[in-house]
């Protein structure tokens, strides 16, 4: 239940995306953020907000664990819609995060796959990927490595 604690603090997180999230072959552009995250529910609820000055938006991430199925779900929102986006749902396992879920992106069905991985004490990389074919093939299209302060 406490998978995300080491997610607690703030960090300088140095991003990575595509300019084309649905095309692997897209430049990719890079830029700044700050995310200061937060524990809650003694472990089962985590929340994270990040602001991406050079972007002129923010985000913030509500991550609750699901006691009875052992899992967590990962709810993404930005001041760009102010919408809350449909979650992923996974778990770790030997200290990575993998979490699934179906959405959409410029109006074409999805699946979205979040990846927590190389976890330390000060550092940490998140991945998102997106498959147009329900996951026989991904795009990674967003990579974040955190930088504790």
């Amino acid at each position: 239940m406490n998978d995300f604690d080491f997610l607690a603090g703030t960090w300088d997180v140095a991003n990575r995306w595509r300019t084309d999230f649905l095309d692997e072959t897209s430049a990719c552009k890079e830029f700044p953020g700050v995310s200061r995250a937060t524990r809650h529910f003694g472990g089962g609820a985590s929340f994270d907000e990040i602001d991406f000055p050079t972007k002129g938006f923010s985000g913030l991430t509500l991550r609750l664990f699901d006691v009875e199925r052992e899992e967590w779900s990962l709810y993404w929102s930005s001041t760009r819609t102010g919408l809350l986006y449909p979650p992923v749902v996974g778990r770790f396992h030997d200290g990575r995060g993998e979490f699934h879920g179906d959405d959409t992106h410029d109006g074409k069905d999805i699946r979205a796959r979040f990846v927590w991985s190389d976890i330390t004490a000060g550092s940490v990389r998140w991945e998102q990927a997106f498959s147009v074919d329900g996951g026989t093939t991904w795009v990674s299209n967003w990579i974040m490595e955190f930088t504790r302060r």
